[in-house]
């Protein structure tokens, strides 16, 4: 009880006792009154205390798992903890600095040099402990950041069957959203965004080909930020395409985000595509405290908000956050080129093919304990064949079409031109022929409900593939929801800059004025 309550209850007291008859029955009953709202106030105080302040000990958040992961609503987005974590966590106290301490989950196709296997989600993998880290866990750890554990993800990245239902693993199950248990928590990065929705941990790592950050970061109501392609090393990640392939932060801000991004970000000799990143690094949370939208031009993205209502009135409340902040707004008709999608997906089946199988080879056989060691993709088809369990609910097509995708001269001509589409004459073009800075429309539809047995279904929203294909950065900030279900607003830039368009998301994340809502835990529309 506070001092102030204290000081006047002992008044009324002292007025009660010297109060004759009714006035005195009067003034016991005010005490009572007030001593209730006292109650309710500290109350609302220690409950306000709780939820922001709450401990973020690898204790508290292994009991939450217990409790809300694998147990109750049984959001299944952990795959599997670390044996070392508290230790971790006592050797971050002699860190310092805004991550130490930290706790984060890491998305299952990043090997860590912790006690868990990497499995991509596939049972092939099961006992893929390979004790090596990507080279950008070094860095977080550097910094005090402690791995909890590792978080569920649609098998193989969601490259393997057209038919899949986002969040599913032969390993780790079907992972749910948070804000709606019956209803898809997107993917590939599922158990990273459901974790964070759920407050499983401070923080996530995902991974991006296309969408793979961004859609479950907006159907989550997290943050998801996917950088440019080559601001943070691929090495040591269970690849689909090197051209398109990323990891970046998952958290409840951009300023997380930021945080996470100048510890992951730099220069690896083992990943050319980093051969920049060093020039490019920089502190990204600097400043984004103050950034502004004063003055900025973005181009809106009309075609990407689709025709549902709903949408687009929560769209148009985003915009007018955007306006009242600053920002000019500029409309942009704009209609992707069919052919930008249809080379996109010959370039991640031809990369799938020969990057799966350099990334196979460098794992020891000792990952293969129940199997002969698999060594390319066609090893990885006939396991499945093999394995009742991993073609339970749908097949392995986008496997086979990859094993068959072998024309070279037909690939680079692939690449070449979806990367100038989503690129030079895409993005590019857009930013250079409007005069805007950067590009808005809303991340993903609204979650859909999960079907195993005939996969997403979904609206279509939004335009992410032009920075997934172009490798430019793109940037999710919660806007709010449709019935429940959370939406996320897209921020995408030219490639590298990142800050910028971390900036922009910030100033937004400030002046957005529609609620953003926390997970009920229960199915939709409960």
């Amino acid at each position: 009880m506070s001092r102030l309550a204290a000081a006047t209850i002992s008044a009324v007291l002292l007025a009660a006792a010297a109060t004759p008859g009714e006035a005195k029955t009067y003034a016991q009953h005010s005490l009572v009154t007030y001593l209730a709202r006292i109650k309710a106030i500290e109350n609302a105080r220690h409950k306000r205390a709780t939820e922001t302040h709450a401990p973020h000990s690898v204790a508290a958040y292994l009991a939450r798992i217990k409790a809300i992961d694998k147990a109750g609503p049984k959001i299944n987005a952990v795959i599997a903890l670390n044996p070392d974590a508290a230790k971790a966590e006592a050797a971050a106290k002699t860190v310092t600095g805004p991550l130490a301490g930290k706790v984060i989950l890491v998305k299952d196709n990043i090997e860590t040099a912790d006690r868990m296997p990497t499995t991509a989600g596939s049972l092939l993998l099961k006992d893929n402990y390979a004790g090596r880290d990507a080279p950008f866990m070094v860095g977080l750890r550097a910094a005090g950041v402690v791995v909890l554990g590792k978080t569920n993800l649609s098998e193989w990245a969601n490259m393997r069957s057209g038919q899949s239902s986002s969040g599913w693993s032969a390993v780790g199950g079907q992972t749910r959203n948070p804000h709606a248990l019956d209803r898809s928590p997107c993917g590939s990065s599922s158990g990273s965004g459901a974790a964070i929705a759920a407050g499983l941990a401070w923080g996530a790592i995902g991974s991006e080909t296309d969408g793979s950050i961004t859609c479950p970061a907006s159907v989550n109501g997290i943050v998801g930020f996917k950088p440019t392609v080559g601001m943070i090393t691929r090495t040591h990640v269970v690849p689909i395409s090197h051209s398109q392939d990323t990891v970046g932060p998952m958290t409840t801000s951009v300023r997380d985000a930021a945080l996470m991004l100048t510890a992951m970000a730099g220069s690896d000799p083992a990943d050319p595509a980093t051969a920049e990143a060093n020039a490019h690094k920089t502190d990204f949370a600097a400043g984004l405290a103050t950034s502004s939208l004063k003055g900025v031009r973005l181009g809106v993205l009309r075609k990407a908000v689709g025709s549902n209502p709903k949408v687009i009135a929560l769209f148009d409340k985003a915009l007018a956050d955007l306006k009242a902040a600053g920002a000019e707004l500029v409309d942009i008709d704009y209609t992707p080129p069919e052919e930008m999608g249809r080379d996109e997906y010959t370039v991640l089946l031809y990369e799938l093919r020969t990057d799966l199988a350099a990334y196979l080879q460098s794992v020891p056989a000792t990952s293969f304990k129940d199997t002969p060691p698999a060594r390319t993709l066609a090893d990885v088809i006939d396991f499945n064949k093999a394995q009742p369990k991993e073609l339970r609910w749908f097949g392995q097509n986008e496997f086979e079409e990859a094993e068959a995708t072998t024309d070279t001269a037909a690939y680079k001509k692939a690449r070449e031109n979806s990367l100038r589409l989503a690129g030079v004459e895409g993005i590019d073009k857009l930013l250079a022929d409007n005069r805007v800075s950067f590009l808005v429309a809303p991340t993903a539809p609204p979650a859909w409900a999960i079907d195993l047995v005939t996969g997403d279904h979904s609206i279509d929203v939004g335009m992410g593939s032009l920075a997934a294909i172009a490798g430019y950065p793109h940037l999710s900030v919660p806007m709010g929801a449709v019935e429940g279900l959370p939406m996320g607003l897209s921020f995408m830039g030219t490639k590298w800059d990142d800050k910028r368009v971390l900036e922009a998301g910030a100033a937004y994340e400030r002046a957005r004025t529609v609620p953003v809502p926390k997970p009920s835990l229960k199915r939709w529309g409960e």
